[in-house]
């Protein structure tokens, strides 16, 4: 770790409980040196059209300027360049915003200064962007939750766009409840204020941190962590008369109760405690299920179909046996929404490139394929993935076929010349979901 960084992790780890305090002098030429080191030179560029190499070709005369900038308090970030991106399993477009090369070394930074400071603090009910932590960990905290302990109804909940409603005031309040630098803050305002740059035009956003911006994520959790983690800990299952428990990551999150009148009350408390914040719920994507080890005989004694499911991280999650013992299982699969959108991409790459040569299509297919598997490759889940290399294997004959106006290949000559010349890669399991 940098001096400054450890500076400032061995003041937070003395002074607990009181609040951090001379930040915004560790965002110096040391530790924006660092973090030029660990920017990755092919991410696109922001409005100034300025690269890595290009900041870099003269990079002490840059952060220099940029250091001296930030001791005047004259640093202004410029506005984020607004794109879109496909949104998985639905037709509308996720909005990024990315940032000037120089911003993103002070987001990193700041993003770094912050997690010093809160992940003594955060819950671990939070798995989101956090060292050590991710998503197939929230996975298995769920399972472990539904399996081993007394749940019988769970809240699957979504916030409706949060990165462009997050309230800035409600942010600062947070902020300021823990940090007494008052420059450091203000760099944090200075960046929610930048705006977007879009057709041109800088809109300038009251509300909203743009995802892409390297501060974020970590913004994103500390929101969270006071409107819902903290409220859910010391005020939510302290009502409630069963057990209770939260697994969030990021802004996706599942709630798991034992009884189904604190699920209901749960739900209702809620939507009040998001409108408090500013903050919206999808209400058609957020429900109250009934999934458990007794669910599928419960429905079935009130002429109920059997349990059902909810989605989590891309994951479909519902309720099974273990083959051979008979007794109750959490089972996941692939998002169906997921499995479509990502056949379409490659359906659509294909397409556009099936003039190739034939060995440089199946590295790519291969490349997406190892992708996929190493996300979704759990236990329990390796009919979804057969299921997905097949139709991917379909695809590619389909496009094969049509690079010119003769058939190139019979399904036989596919199969048992080209893949077997150039093999495409098989499902595998990466990721146990049991704790061992």
């Amino acid at each position: 770790m940098i001096a400054e960084l450890r500076r400032i992790k061995e003041c937070v780890d003395k002074a607990t409980g009181a609040k951090a305090q001379n930040l915004a002098s560790a965002i110096n030429e040391e530790t924006l040196t660092a973090s030029h080191k660990q920017m990755d030179g092919k991410k696109a560029v922001g409005i100034d059209g300025i690269s890595k190499d290009e900041y870099g070709a003269e990079l002490d005369k840059n952060l220099a300027n940029l250091v001296s900038k930030m001791k005047r308090e004259a640093y202004k970030p410029k506005p984020s360049r607004r794109v879109y991106i496909d949104k998985a399993g639905s037709n509308k477009k996720r909005p990024l915003g990315i940032s000037s090369y120089e911003d993103k070394l002070v987001e990193k930074v700041v993003a770094d200064i912050l997690e010093i400071v809160y992940e003594p603090k955060f819950s671990e009910a939070s798995y989101g962007f956090r060292p050590n932590r991710n998503c197939h960990q929230a996975i298995r905290e769920v399972i472990e939750d539904i399996q081993y302990r007394k749940t019988n109804y769970v809240v699957e909940a979504d916030i409706k766009s949060f990165f462009d409603t997050l309230d800035h005031d409600w942010l600062i309040k947070f902020l300021e409840h823990d940090i007494a630098d008052r420059k450091f803050i203000g760099i944090i305002k200075r960046f929610l204020k930048a705006g977007i740059m879009e057709d041109g035009q800088i809109i300038l956003k009251e509300e909203g941190s743009p995802q892409g911006n390297g501060a974020s994520p970590i913004l994103a959790n500390i929101y969270l962590h006071y409107v819902l983690d903290l409220w859910f800990e010391k005020s939510v299952k302290k009502q409630c008369k069963g057990q209770a428990h939260l697994i969030r990551y990021c802004d996706d999150f599942v709630c798991c109760f034992q009884y189904k009148e604190d699920a209901e009350r749960f739900y209702l408390e809620l939507i009040k405690r998001f409108e408090k914040f500013n903050l919206e719920l999808a209400l058609e994507k957020t429900k109250v299920l009934e999934f458990g080890r007794f669910a599928k005989k419960n429905r079935k004694k009130r002429g109920l179909r059997k349990p059902e499911t909810f989605n989590f991280l891309g994951f479909t999650l519902f309720c099974s046996e273990d083959g051979r013992e008979g007794f109750f299982r959490v089972k996941v699969k692939t998002n169906r929404k997921k499995r479509i959108s990502k056949l379409k991409k490659l359906n659509e790459w294909l397409k556009s490139h099936r003039h190739y040569a034939v060995r440089d299509i199946i590295k790519r297919i291969n490349q997406s394929l190892t992708g996929h598997y190493h996300y979704y490759g759990v236990t329990d889940n390796t009919k979804s993935l057969e299921r997905f290399r097949h139709m991917v294997v379909g695809l590619l004959f389909k496009w094969i076929n049509r690079r010119s106006q003769r058939r190139s290949y019979n399904w036989d000559g596919f199969n048992n010349g080209l893949l077997v010349t150039f093999p495409i890669v098989q499902p595998k399991i990466y990721v146990s979901l049991f704790y061992r």
